[in-house]
């Protein structure tokens, strides 16, 4: 598979976070697939850098579970359950929900109109057909909301959480592609309703749009685990 989406690293004194940064944003965004294998030789070539800092920046995400360790020495991205999956949609409901219902009490018009503006630049990605522009723009959404909850522990914990999605986003990414390209996809109502609900400081729908958005892309999702457990 290729890796085009990493940029080399050149300043020292950063080469390692940098790298690290780069990794945990493309986990993060589906960038690679489940089960694929990360060899120190092939990101130093990449990064054009040497072992040592891409070493140290696998070791920070096996240590945040975004990655697994094989007996080779060698990065895995952790393959995909149904288990696994109804876990991480659990606990994503319940600190999303919690998120949203204190940025619906903090949020200002500001926030809002900017929430707004990326609900719609979502959207025309969508029509678009730019894959890629419209996940990032549907993350960068969420994550303004989560960032105006007011608390930096609750937006850890659920940013720790989309790292360890980031298998079912490359499922999902796949999935929704051929959909998109066809122009037969239709984004979900559920950035709507969740910014109207923010406007009308009703915090209560606004975390029910947040938990029914999660809800269908889990249900999306435990369809596919399903098919993949039953191909011959």
């Amino acid at each position: 598979m290729s890796v085009d989406f990493l940029e080399p690293v050149s300043s020292r004194s950063t080469i390692q976070d940098g790298i690290y940064r780069q990794l945990r944003k493309a986990l993060m965004s589906g960038h690679f697939d489940p089960g694929q294998t990360l060899t120190i030789a092939m990101l130093s070539d990449t990064f054009k850098t040497s072992h040592m800092p891409v070493r140290e920046a696998l070791r920070r995400l096996i240590a945040e579970n975004a990655l697994v360790v094989l007996t080779t020495g060698s990065a895995q991205v952790p393959t995909v359950s149904l288990a696994a999956l109804d876990d991480l949609c659990l606990t994503r409901i319940a600190l999303e929900t919690l998120a949203t219902k204190l940025a619906t009490e903090r949020s200002t018009p500001a926030d809002r109109k900017a929430f707004r503006h990326l609900v719609e630049e979502h959207e025309a990605a969508a029509n678009d057909r730019n894959l890629e522009e419209m996940l990032a723009r549907n993350q960068e959404l969420h994550f303004a909301v989560y960032d105006c909850c007011g608390s930096p522990v609750i937006t850890q914990f659920i940013q720790s959480l989309w790292l360890r999605f980031g298998p079912y986003m490359r499922m999902l990414s796949g999935h929704i592609e051929p959909v998109l390209v066809s122009g037969k996809y239709q984004p979900s109502s559920h950035h709507r309703d969740l910014i109207a609900a923010m406007d009308a400081g009703d915090a209560r729908t606004a975390a029910k749009a947040i938990k029914g958005d999660i809800e269908t892309t889990q249900a999306l999702l435990r369809r596919l685990c399903k098919e993949m457990v039953e191909k011959p």
